[in-house]
């Protein structure tokens, strides 16, 4: 076991963590740190300091301790040195893991997925993505549920032997799982009121890009700088959680929906992604996925495979993606050799703006794959007709002949069908 200390501001009111990483066969040395260094901005992100790593090499999890007796020792030793409050585990702990390690550290013992839950916890704000997160903690605390004194007594088998603690803990049970119903049942009502927006949306018309990527990519820096949106973008991980729709006016004069949604990173927590179903929705049944990508980060290719393993999970990995590599005003940044590797793809820097103009026309192209363009011969005194052209799609071409008037106009398969009577050939 290797113990490397790490140097920090002293922040007394901030929790001390211990990070632990298992080196297993198959996985390198450099992934590893790579995961614990983001490990360790989860952990800062959360509110707490990192003052110590400590690194195993093994074959397999032990099933009792993950590590095994004797490294726990050394991890005990290590935490005692450094004044550890929490011990924070890189990989799942089980339950009985958990409980196993904190009874021998004497402190704490949580995994990533607990760090992740804390966050969105933290920075949760609308009424729906509180129930969101809510029933994410509920769900991956209640098989860990236990009671915190060990004086009751618990359920020794047989009928007539169960004593007050176990009492007690079926008594928790049950209401932690009154309350995940309860969450349940309002999340679906919101997802219901989200089916009837976006029925009311197709009515319009109006197609939809949806902006995924990794936690800190620039979603909400994006979303900002095309549509004026006014959102909060900072430089931490999982500021938006809640999804915002802005409308963004193209070249042609078409209104398309944006969508920020929450960012993802990889081994994203199950209950997380089951909780965030009705707000992954809205990434699912885009017309397009913009998937924008930190282009100064070190392992972004790691992390564009991190978010379509997401994608695949929820879904949407039949849906278009358009690969957007952001930060390219960063020294340093590969977002342009990435654009140029990856055909189709665009280098941009919501920051300053390069490369947004692009960016739309390239949105727009991509939006009109599924469209065509028709050729319509409307009767010069429809003028409600041709309103409606110019308003249904994009019109290439405009030309007045005797009693009537030829658009060359973009149109999808429902506009199309709507002005088929008066469809001509090229």
């Amino acid at each position: 076991m290797t113990y490397i200390p790490t140097t920090l501001i002293d922040r007394s009111f901030r929790e001390r963590i211990v990070l632990v990483g298992v080196l297993f066969p198959g996985h390198s040395a450099d992934e590893l740190d790579r995961e614990l260094d983001e490990l360790a901005l989860l952990v800062d992100t959360a509110g707490a300091d990192v003052v110590a790593r400590v690194i195993q090499r093994r074959d397999r999890p032990d099933p009792a301790t993950f590590l095994g007796s004797g490294k726990v020792d050394e991890l005990r030793e290590i935490s005692l040195a450094v004044d550890s409050d929490t011990v924070v585990f890189d990989h799942d702990l089980s339950p009985a893991q958990q409980r196993n390690l904190e009874r021998l550290l004497g402190r704490t013992a949580i995994d990533r997925t607990a760090v992740i839950l804390d966050i969105f916890a933290q920075n949760a704000r609308s009424p729906e993505g509180k129930a969101q997160v809510e029933l994410a903690l509920l769900q991956y605390r209640l098989p860990r549920l236990r009671r915190a004194s060990g004086s009751l007594s618990q359920q020794a088998g047989g009928i007539g032997t169960r004593g007050p603690g176990e009492t007690q803990l079926e008594v928790d049970r049950r209401r932690l799982v009154q309350r995940m119903h309860k969450l349940q049942r309002d999340l679906k009502e919101v997802s219901r009121t989200r089916g009837v927006q976006r029925q009311s949306r197709a009515r319009g018309r109006h197609r939809e890009v949806t902006l995924v990527g990794y936690t800190n990519a620039g979603k909400s820096s994006l979303l900002n700088r095309l549509t004026d949106a006014g959102v909060p973008a900072e430089n931490r991980l999982f500021v938006t959680l809640d999804p915002r729709t802005r409308q963004l006016q193209m070249p042609g004069g078409e209104t398309v929906l944006v969508t920020d949604t929450v960012g993802f990173i990889s081994k994203l927590p199950h209950e997380l992604v089951d909780a965030f179903k009705s707000t992954l929705d809205s990434v699912r049944l885009a017309d397009l996925l913009v998937h924008v990508v930190d282009g100064s980060s070190d392992v972004a290719l790691d992390e564009i495979e991190a978010v379509r393993e997401v994608l695949r999970e929820i879904g949407a990995d039949s849906v278009p993606e358009l690969l957007v590599f952001n930060k390219c005003d960063v020294e340093g940044s590969e977002s342009r050799d990435l654009a140029q590797e990856n055909p189709g793809s665009v280098a941009i820097s919501a920051l300053t703006g390069e490369g947004i103009e692009g960016l739309i026309a390239t949105i727009g192209d991509r939006l009109r794959v599924d469209d065509r363009v028709v050729t319509l011969a409307l009767p010069v005194e429809r003028g409600d007709l041709i309103a409606a052209a110019h308003r249904e799609g994009d019109v290439l071409d405009q030309e007045s002949r005797d009693d009537v008037v030829v658009l060359r106009v973009v149109l999808d398969a429902v506009g199309a069908a709507r002005f088929d009577e008066w469809r001509v050939s090229a």
